[in-house]
């Protein structure tokens, strides 16, 4: 059952089949990305053959996690970004935020994996809508995205998405996928708390601004 505000793939405006789900990774095989178990933040049992492991143990420290910097480095080396402008600072500090579930500001390799997966849906969706390759898409298409990831909001929200993500009147990827981290990190943190799944929920003041400020 879809609810107003939510609905689509499982409803919630659930991610797109393919995309990963949140506490387990991603492997790419035939016909997409398979599910395997998490791997803790330290390297130890870490998938050595997985071709993803050298790009994060190229910039991860000890511990076996990264920051928001270390993360830009590390998708700009992998070329997920292809011919689009690699990932802005900003977008890969909430990137963290959206997954950073021991709210310690890092990312360990079992959480890049997932965000990985999720990169390459949200860039194949953007890539349907930018035909010309331009790295851009026009307000309408990135309505289309929107609704096509399977969120149902308002006509008025939508459009203060859309004049919050623009720039000159046209949105970038890199701002398309900013949007679409906080578009999946919101619902979940909306959808945790709507028990009885009928798209309203109570917010104490502090936890509203923990949730919303922390992304």
């Amino acid at each position: 059952m879809s609810y107003p505000g939510y609905g689509g793939h499982g409803g919630y405006g659930a991610p797109m089949p393919g995309a990963p789900t949140h506490g387990m990774q991603m492997v790419a095989g035939p016909g997409g990305y398979q599910a395997y178990g998490a791997y803790p933040g330290s390297f130890s049992g870490a998938p050595v053959n997985d071709p993803m492991w050298s790009y994060f143990t190229a910039v991860a420290g000890q511990d076996g996690e990264i920051d928001s910097e270390e993360l830009q480095r590390c998708l700009t080396q992998t070329g997920i970004s292809g011919s689009y402008s690699p990932f802005s600072i900003e977008t890969c500090r909430i990137m963290i935020a959206m997954l950073d579930r021991d709210m310690t500001s890092k990312m360990g390799f079992n959480e890049f994996k997932e965000l990985f997966g999720a990169l390459n849906v949200w860039k194949q969706n953007f890539m349907m809508f930018d035909q010309d390759r331009s790295g851009a898409v026009e307000p309408h298409e990135m309505s289309q995205a929107v609704l096509s990831m399977g969120y149902r909001i308002s006509a008025q929200t939508l459009n203060g998405i859309l004049k919050r993500y623009s720039k000159n009147g046209r949105i970038f990827f890199d701002d398309y996928v900013a949007c679409c981290v906080k578009l999946q990190a919101l619902t979940e943190t909306f959808k945790r708390r709507d028990n009885m799944q009928q798209g309203v929920v109570n917010f104490p003041y502090d936890d509203f601004i923990m949730c919303t400020m922390a992304i």
